[in-house]
């Protein structure tokens, strides 16, 4: 990872209709450099300093930013005009108010379902594509996670998770979760959010980080984490099932260069739906790291992730300035 770059700029950015959201941004890097939009996963999780890491300082201008609900934009954990298609508008918006005309983009985890979703509805945009732990929001691929997949390899953690939930309602726990992540009751919504944060906590990496863990434990990012992402999944990402693989779509970007990380055991997006999209897209690299789960920090997602970014620094599908 390269050093952590100073701030250029922190901004705000006002977006909806009905609902007013601000968005806040963060640029770092060479204001002069090549342009790269960083999508942190969730939805519903914010930008770190750490995000920066990935991106050469003297060659990238960086722009983070935390999604409608999330981190630092306001307000906190607000589900109404909050789609994915929004969140793309929202991109774009930021494009333009920056005067940026082409850029690169990074994400990982619900980061690579958003970088997806911008690029096949704004191809002539990007420039590059690095992705991480893809995930596509499709129904088998929410079953595995929050239902019957992943709760066979972390049982300890599975009891907690289901804890908060009657017997009877386990038939569909997301449904379940989603009535009580929006209960009137402050005391019903924080500790199912927080009981919801910490199966992803607990599950994210290989070696179960504590540190992660306790993530789970803010009252404020539990609410928001688990509240935006339970209302995109009860509701399938707002798209076709397994929209974001279907061969019409990924004509629109066959032609950016891309490349995608992936954790052998990821069991929050397991592999096969990476393969999935190597199938349907061939020309894409993409590495499966042999001793790595889900978390853009693990060491050898990390280091891959670092060398893809320095590789696309180049990349250019149509050979226009910024």
């Amino acid at each position: 990872m390269y050093p952590l770059n100073k701030l250029l700029e922190v901004g705000k950015l006002e977006v909806g209709q009905s609902v007013k959201h601000t968005l806040h941004y963060e640029i770092v890097g060479n204001p002069n450099g090549k342009p790269v939009v960083f999508l942190h996963g969730g939805p519903g999780s914010n930008v770190t300093e750490k995000d920066r890491g990935f991106f050469n300082p003297d060659k990238y201008k960086v722009i983070l930013f935390d999604q409608r609900g999330a981190g630092k934009s306001k307000p906190s954990a607000c589900l109404e005009e909050n789609t994915t298609w929004d969140l793309v508008k929202d991109i774009e918006k930021l494009r333009e108010t920056l005067g940026i005309k082409t850029w690169h983009v990074f994400g990982g985890s619900w980061g690579s379902t958003l970088a997806l979703s911008y690029a096949q509805s704004h191809p002539d945009r990007v420039r590059s594509l690095v992705l991480r732990g893809i995930f596509t929001l499709r129904r088998s691929e929410l079953r595995f996670f929050y239902q019957d997949g992943t709760s066979h390899l972390f049982p300890e953690a599975w009891d907690e998770y289901i804890a908060p939930i009657p017997e009877a309602e386990r038939h569909d726990i997301m449904l379940a979760y989603h009535a009580q992540l929006n209960a009137v009751d402050d005391a019903v919504r924080i500790q199912a959010a927080k009981a919801w944060t910490k199966w992803e906590m607990a599950t994210s990496k290989l070696y179960v980080s504590q540190e992660q863990i306790a993530e789970a434990e803010k009252d404020d990012y539990a609410n928001a984490f688990a509240r935006i992402e339970n209302h995109y999944f009860v509701n399938e990402g707002f798209m076709r099932d397994g929209q974001l693989l279907e061969k019409q779509e990924i004509d629109k970007i066959r032609h950016i260069p891309c490349i995608v990380v992936q954790g052998r055991y990821d069991v929050v997006c397991p592999a096969t739906t990476a393969w999935q999209l190597k199938k349907v897209w061939p020309e894409i690299t993409l590495h499966i790291v042999a001793d790595a789960g889900h978390s853009s920090r693990e060491p050898g997602i990390e280091k891959l992730l670092v060398e893809a970014a320095d590789k696309m620094v180049n990349a250019d599908t149509k050979g226009a300035d910024e």
